[in-house]
């Protein structure tokens, strides 16, 4: 049974790769930092039958730790601060676990190894954020970096700190570019969850308003869920390379409120959209749309869900969600 050790499982992505690995008969272990984390409990609910170990992103010795427990075939590196706006006000805090989390990740990696005759293979969660000011659109995976943000600068080091494993030391590792991954499990301080949490709540007249920033940003948005097959399949090729993940179409957050509002039969939503300048980044990433062409002719992977069912997703699950809490507040 093939191994594969996870961190990050807790936020969507490692949820759903989670899922999907156990789905392909996996043995499937999960990091987390600290026993009594909160939303520990979410992963052994939805996917019970991953083994959760402790392990911190800023402790080297406790990732060596991990890696001789668990013994994995198959690393998954998407723990990080992950949420843009944070970065800003936790800067060093960001560096340390988006940035310097990979190069301990990897220098476990090197210090523990696996055998010679099957070496451990590491993915490394990069991001659409790298680009930044973009130099040139659609972005590929030959696009020049322009970080516009703590947390941007510290995936850049993460990706390049890959790189530089894999020239130096031959380990198997690669990096996914991903652009902009929703699904209903994404947080709610993220822009596209806060809209449909919001606009699920107006509909069911717990609320009449949601704050944004900037409505005219525009990125490419697929869905989680099949995202994190593009990360399983990178890890299944004969040579580690890196690549961008995206649907190659861009919309921007007002367009997104077109579509979620729309859904629950509002087509002004002008009164129920407030702009506070708090929401608002002190640099700003104006588009982001991606060439994942790479992708589909050597992974065979392709983007299947179209951003209006993606839209349509979000608010719906919201929607049940807020209405079940609704009845059980009525029932109490």
């Amino acid at each position: 049974m093939t191994r594969a050790l996870i961190t990050g499982v807790t936020g969507p992505d490692g949820m759903y790769l989670a899922e999907f690995l156990v789905g392909k008969g996996y043995e499937v272990y999960g990091m987390i930092r600290g026993q009594n984390n909160p939303l520990a409990e979410n992963v052994r609910r939805s996917v019970p039958s991953v083994e959760l170990v402790e392990g911190d992103l800023g402790d080297i010795s406790s990732l060596i730790g991990v890696m001789e427990q668990t013994q994995p075939d198959e690393v998954y590196n998407l723990g990080a601060i992950s949420f843009v706006g944070l970065s800003f006000k936790q800067p060093e805090l960001t560096a340390n676990i988006t940035g310097l989390g990979v190069l301990r990740m990897l220098e476990a990696i090197r210090i523990v190894g696996g055998s010679d005759a099957n070496p451990i293979r590491f993915y490394q969660a990069s991001s659409s954020e790298m680009f930044g000011r973009v130099r040139e659109t659609p972005q590929t995976e030959m696009t020049p970096f322009h970080p516009r943000s703590p947390y941007g600068v510290a995936k850049v080091f993460g990706h390049n700190t890959t790189v530089n494993y894999r020239e130096a030391y031959g380990i198997f590792a690669c990096s996914g570019i991903l652009f902009n991954h929703e699904s209903p499990r994404r947080g709610l301080e993220f822009v596209t969850r806060k809209i449909s949490h919001a606009v699920a709540r107006i509909k069911l007249g717990l609320q009449d308003s949601v704050a944004l920033g900037n409505l005219e940003s525009s990125r490419d948005w697929g869905f989680a869920g099949e995202y994190v097959e593009a990360m399983w399949l990178m890890l299944q090729q004969d040579e580690p390379d890196d690549y961008v993940i995206a649907t190659g179409e861009t919309y921007s957050i007002r367009e997104f409120l077109d579509l979620a509002f729309s859904h629950i039969g509002v087509e002004d939503w002008a009164s129920c959209v407030v702009q506070d300048a708090r929401y608002m980044r002190p640099a700003e990433v104006d588009l982001l749309v991606g060439d994942a062409t790479k992708a589909k002719e050597k992974l065979g992977w392709e983007p299947r869900t179209p951003f209006s069912e993606l839209v349509r997703m979000m608010v719906e699950s919201d929607i049940e969600d807020q209405a079940n809490k609704l009845e059980e507040s009525t029932i109490r």
